[in-house]
């Protein structure tokens, strides 16, 4: 029982990091103004935490298993255009949910060995993951693509979807974080692949995309 309290203390920095790291940028925030917000002692924080790299990794870890869950490669069942969108929108909301790691990535991977190192291999997850759904919808008649198209398709798939908070926040930095960057993201990996869709599954796209084309 005597330790209950310290693992909550431990989880409610970890919350409060990330709301003021997603806030306000990582490099922007102290560890004092974490125990601040917390209402506690920089002392306290630094016992559970004693610096703020470690706060750092400890959201990057919890971050890199969300979101590595969400890229578990599909099902039997071959994909449809409804199944990618579903998709695409998980993967956004785990990069929503750390949205500081995104808006402020080539900063923190250069500050940050570990972050270096586990963002390398949650790129490459991402990049395998959205070649293995072309594939198959290609397999199953959805798609027309050849495997040179696929790659090229995966990467810049990747690319938009690792930069696209970054492209936000810079083209309106005061409404980034408006709600609806995730829809607009989505969109934009989608369009990516829609001349290479059979012409239903094009129709499709562009029915779900109707109200993000703004």
């Amino acid at each position: 029982m005597a330790r209950k309290p310290q693992r909550r203390t431990k989880e409610r920095i970890l919350e409060t990091a990330l709301a003021l790291f997603n806030r306000d940028g990582e490099p922007s925030v102290t560890p004092s103004a974490i125990a601040e917000e917390m209402g506690i002692s920089p002392g306290n924080l630094h016992y559970h935490f004693p610096s703020k790299q470690k706060i750092v990794e400890a959201l990057f870890a919890t971050f890199r298993a969300e979101i590595e869950h969400t890229l578990a490669a599909p099902g039997t069942r071959a994909p449809d255009v409804e199944d990618v969108w579903l998709f695409l929108h998980l993967v956004f909301e785990a990069i929503w949910k750390y949205r500081f790691v995104y808006r402020d990535i080539t900063d923190l991977v250069s500050r940050y060995r570990v972050l270096e190192r586990q963002m390398r291999l949650i790129l490459a997850h991402k990049q395998t993951t959205a070649a293995t759904i072309l594939r198959g919808l290609v397999a199953d008649g959805r798609m027309t693509a050849s495997p040179r198209d696929i790659e090229a398709l995966a990467s810049n798939m990747t690319l938009i979807a690792t930069y696209w908070l970054s492209f936000e926040y810079v083209r309106d930095p005061r409404h980034w974080d408006d709600g609806e960057a995730l829809a607009r993201g989505a969109y934009q990996v989608m369009a990516l692949a829609a001349p290479y869709l059979a012409p239903r599954e094009r129709e499709l796209l562009d029915h779900l995309a109707e109200r993000y084309r703004s």
